[in-house]
């Protein structure tokens, strides 16, 4: 049983960089679903895939050795302890190098969307 399983998608992912792996699986949920979405989106994956069972997800990251980067994962609202913000609190990651993922009552959005969109939410991860 997982206790937190964004924390354990965002390990799974730095995991599988730090061993220079292609593919990593990931057990499904509609949440990881939209952080993968993000990441996606911003760059730090390359694509992701649902399995033909539909209880898993199969991420493909970037070649570590074409980058020579490799993104870091930041859990930040725990299940111990949440962290919540206002939209006129969210600032710039790392100065702009850099996003924070929020869940939101417009769902799982960065926080220049969150921002965009004036609202605030639970600030879940940060990744730069």
């Amino acid at each position: 049983m997982i206790i937190d399983p964004i924390a354990d998608l965002l390990t799974r992912i730095r995991n599988g960089y730090h061993a220079r792996l292609h593919t990593v699986e990931v057990p499904f949920s509609w949440m990881k679903e939209e952080i993968l979405r993000i990441l996606k989106k911003n760059q730090y994956i390359v694509e992701y895939s649902q399995s033909d069972d539909k209880r898993s997800f199969t991420v493909t990251l970037q070649d570590v050795r074409k980058t020579k980067y490799v993104p870091s994962f930041r859990r930040i609202s725990r299940p111990g302890q949440r962290i919540y913000v206002k939209a006129t609190e969210i600032k710039k990651s790392r100065n702009g190098y850099g996003i924070f993922i929020l869940s939101t009552p417009k769902w799982i959005v960065t926080g220049y969307e969150a921002h965009s969109l004036r609202v605030g939410g639970e600030l879940l991860c940060e990744v730069y």
